[in-house]
């Protein structure tokens, strides 16, 4: 006697599902996100990891009797340069973001100009315009330097 099995299997693996939860919660958190604290932060973080590595190697080297004592200045360290280098490290991410957002600007215009040049050097009606538009510039200037 024959017979079927018919077994169920789910459409969807549950791990993609998982991960594809996990992708749209971050999306959704990332655009709530502000760049400039996020980078003041990190900056912020970095900062202080650096010093709690400085008060480490201090602590290191005391007897084992003031290891309290040694912990509790290395903690006050680190809240001290926390609260002391919060505004700083906020406005050097802010600088460093708009610096970073110049030189992005100006290297994709300069690209720009690269392409456009080169269709300029094949196409003569390019380089008509091109030409055309630095006189009437050049021109310009003239007329409101007399």
């Amino acid at each position: 006697m024959t017979s079927f099995v018919h077994t169920e299997y789910p459409l969807q693996h549950p791990g993609v599902v998982r991960a594809e939860q996990a992708a749209q919660t971050f999306s959704h958190l990332v655009k709530g996100f502000n760049g400039a604290r996020g980078a003041a932060t990190l900056l912020l973080s970095a900062v202080v990891a650096a010093l709690l590595v400085i008060a480490n190697q201090v602590v290191e080297t005391w007897t084992e009797g003031h290891l309290l004592m040694a912990w509790i200045i290395m903690w006050t360290i680190a809240f001290t340069a926390i609260a002391l280098l919060a505004a700083p490290a906020r406005n050097a991410g802010s600088v460093l973001r708009t610096v970073l957002r110049a030189w992005s600007a100006s290297r994709r215009q300069s690209m720009e100009d690269d392409k456009l040049w080169a269709i300029a050097l094949s196409d003569a009606r390019v380089m008509a315009d091109i030409s055309r538009a630095m006189t009437q510039h050049a021109s310009r200037e003239v007329r409101s330097f007399n």
